[in-house]
C-alpha cells in the first residue's frame, strides 16, 4: 500500500486502509503498466491473504473480502485502486511473520507482489487463525 510517488505519506495510507477496511494502491508514478496492475489486483481471489508493513516496521495481516473498486476519497494518500479487506486488529513484529514475507518486503519495490514460497500459505493461515479479526 505504498505509493509509487514520494509525495505521499506512507503511514497515512496504511492508517486509511486499516480504518476503512481496504487494501490497494494508487496512481502516482503511473505508467503504461498501471492498467495491467489494476487487472491483476482485481483478479485476485476473495480470501487471499495480504501483508503490509507500517512505519514502525510492524506487519499487518488481512484478507481480501470483496471486488475491486476505484475510491476517489483515497486520493489524498494515493490509495484509490482498492478492494475490501478484513484486517487483524493487531500488528505482528517481524519475528512473528513468515520469512518469505519478510524477504518480499526486503526486496523493496512499491508494487502489489505475490510471495513465492511453498510454506508461506500455511504459515500465514496459522498467523490468521491466531490473530484477532477486526469486525467489519
Amino acid at each position: 500500500m505504498r505509493s509509487r510517488g514520494d509525495d505521499f505519506d506512507v503511514e497515512a495510507a496504511i492508517e486509511r486502509a486499516l480504518a476503512s477496511g481496504v487494501v490497494g494502491f494508487g496512481e502516482a508514478g503511473a505508467d503504461d503498466r498501471l492498467q495491467r496492475r489494476v487487472e491483476r489486483f482485481a483478479g485476485v481471489d476473495d480470501g487471499a491473504f495480504v501483508w503490509t508493513r507500517d512505519a514502525d516496521g510492524l506487519y499487518w495481516l488481512g484478507r481480501i473480502d470483496g471486488p475491486y473498486f476505484y475510491d476517489e476519497t483515497g486520493a489524498a494518500v494515493d490509495l484509490v485502486h482498492v478492494r475490501p479487506c478484513r484486517w487483524l486488529s493487531r500488528p505482528r513484529p517481524e519475528s512473528a511473520v513468515p520469512d518469505a514475507v519478510v524477504a518480499t518486503f526486503a526486496r523493496g519495490g512499491r508494487n502489489f507482489q505475490r510471495t513465492h514460497s511453498p510454506t508461506v500459505g500455511a504459515q500465514t493461515q496459522r498467523a490468521w487463525d491466531a490473530g484477532i479479526v477486526e469486525s467489519s
